[in-house]
């Protein structure tokens, strides 16, 4: 017998992590706000950060 797998289009593991209270709310509501899951608004935060990260300490905001 197999069971039903809802297919989430990546491979995902889970994590816990302990976050300020404050950003919680923060996050909470933004995601509420934009009828987003907060874990899908943690992936779309934790990509964004990712591909932004000054690894090297240049600013590569500017042209």
């Amino acid at each position: 017998m197999s069971l039903f797998k809802i297919k989430r289009g990546y491979n995902s593991l889970s994590k816990t992590f302990r976050l300020p209270v404050e950003m919680v709310e923060q996050l909470e509501k933004l995601s509420d706000d934009n009828n987003i899951s907060l874990n899908q608004l943690i992936i779309q935060c934790l990509d964004f950060a990712l591909e932004n990260l000054d690894i090297d300490g240049n600013d590569h905001s500017e042209g």
